[in-house]
């Protein structure tokens, strides 16, 4: 797991051309005006989901990993924090092949990612994502953001 600012990504580009390749197209995109859905960057081997949503409390949070795909999320606009802990700390659940999803249960840790920041998880890196960040715009408790994120999903090679 590897989280940073999006303006720091060359430095991630040795990990291997296909996160090379989804960097430079989040740095040669519009990600603001990115319609929702998904997009292809090259084929199945890399293509983006662009979600938005309002963050939500962490008991209504699922964690979740990818056996297929690395996850490299970017927080367009918007904050959230995400939990993350590696799949031995946690219980396995369902797994769903056609839609990639594996289904955890466990305590983990948490991350905020605000706008313009990035989280890469690989397979073997369990997540639970869209959580709302404690003391947004000045409450004490979690209250919910709207959120715009970009999701490039990268084949595992």
């Amino acid at each position: 797991m590897i989280v940073d600012l999006l303006a720091n990504s060359q430095l991630y580009d040795v990990l291997s051309p296909r996160i090379r390749r989804a960097f430079e197209y989040l740095h040669q995109t519009d990600l603001a005006a990115l319609e929702l859905g998904n997009h292809e960057i090259d084929g199945k081997n890399i293509y983006v989901r662009v979600q938005q949503y309002a963050t939500r409390p962490q008991e209504q949070g699922v964690w979740e990993a990818h056996r297929r795909y690395i996850d490299l999320q970017v927080i367009v606009e918007g904050a959230e924090r995400i939990c993350y802990a590696p799949l031995s700390r946690l219980t396995p659940g369902a797994y769903d092949e056609a839609k990639d999803f594996w289904r955890l249960s466990g305590e983990g840790d948490s991350v905020t990612l605000p706008s313009g920041s990035f989280m890469l998880l690989w397979p073997t890196d369990g997540h639970m994502p869209c959580l709302a960040v404690p003391g947004t715009a000045g409450h004490a408790m979690d209250t919910p953001v709207l959120v715009k994120k970009v999701v490039v999903k990268i084949a595992v090679e």
